[in-house]
């Protein structure tokens, strides 16, 4: 997705001309009230953590694997659901994201080897295969689980609070995710750029024939990709069910935020989705926070930025 040259230009010209309104507003909220926006960017950036955890599956099945996978969302809250049902029957909240990563992980490997598979650079076919199935997962999730919105509990050692500079207190569990965010990302990132697997894995999508040709078992591979993809999006549906809820309807958010920070990020880039993450859950919460009926505008500017300064997202690489 690109702008035309006049409308990057005309953006670019508007952008500058407004930038020295939002220093000055920004200036006016620090002086304005210093603890609520230290609480707003703080409550931002563990957003960031929740849509990074998200996002990050999807770069790796959208952006790296180039399969458009707009059940994505579905598999959030196929985690989220099973993982509720497992931690109630097992009291033990570490069992319930276990359980959310593999029920969607295996659900992954289920689309990637009866669907996807057979679909390979058909990218319409894939949309409209993957909202289909997205329709229907839906429907089988409300007849299992209902209309009722789930909350976790998180264990007992992550549920106090940390005492921190302007905010005073605050609670930990969402600190955790901003740390498991950052580990997994770090994890990620040095999966695809620093191993032979990773290695392998860019190189079936650069050239799948070649690789193939050297005994690389290509369809394996991918498959473990799609799991890998698949398990970061259920486990993300037990982490936000326990910062925030799991509920109908929820899968269409979480699809549209991950869309959002690939596109901002860069497609298949692990830096590029925490960057687009970040900037996505700051805007929101920031948004939410002073302005809540315009909210939505702040993560439209930051995406039409992104496109009219850097097309192919911030850490995309020119097509």
């Amino acid at each position: 997705m690109k702008l035309s040259p006049l409308a990057q230009g005309k953006f670019q010209s508007v952008f500058w001309a407004a930038l020295p309104v939002v220093g000055l507003v920004a200036a006016w909220m620090l002086v304005d009230n210093r603890r609520l926006l230290a609480l707003t960017v703080l409550n931002g950036l563990t957003l960031a953590g929740l849509y990074f955890l998200v996002a990050s599956g999807f770069t790796l099945v959208f952006g790296l694997m180039r399969v458009v996978n707009l059940a994505h969302g579905s598999l959030f809250l196929l985690g989220g659901y099973v993982g509720y049902s497992a931690g109630l029957a097992s009291g033990s909240w570490l069992v319930a994201l276990l359980a959310g990563f593999v029920a969607a992980a295996l659900a992954g490997v289920l689309m990637q080897g009866l669907a996807f598979n057979r679909m390979v650079g058909q990218d319409l076919r894939q949309t409209l295969a993957t909202i289909g199935l997205s329709i229907m997962m839906a429907d089988i999730f409300l007849w299992l689980w209902g209309g009722d919105t789930y909350q976790f509990d998180a264990p007992d050692w992550l549920t106090g609070t940390v005492a921190l500079p302007l905010v005073h207190k605050y609670a930990e569990f969402r600190l955790v995710v901003l740390a498991l965010s950052c580990v997994i990302g770090l994890g990620l990132w040095l999966l695809l750029h620093r191993t032979r697997v990773g290695m392998m894995i860019r190189a079936g999508v650069d050239d799948k024939d070649m690789l193939s040709s050297v005994g690389v078992n290509v369809e394996r591979l991918f498959l473990v990709t799609f799991a890998i993809g698949a398990g970061l999006a259920g486990l993300a549906g037990v982490v936000g069910g326990t910062a925030l809820s799991v509920a109908p309807g929820e899968d269409v958010r979480y699809l549209l935020a991950s869309l959002v920070v690939v596109l901002v990020g860069g497609m298949g880039s692990i830096t590029g989705a925490a960057l687009g993450a970040l900037l996505i859950g700051l805007a929101e919460t920031f948004g939410q926070t002073y302005a809540p009926t315009y909210g939505v505008v702040f993560t439209f500017v930051i995406m039409v930025a992104a496109l009219a300064f850097r097309p192919n997202g911030l850490m995309g690489k020119p097509a």
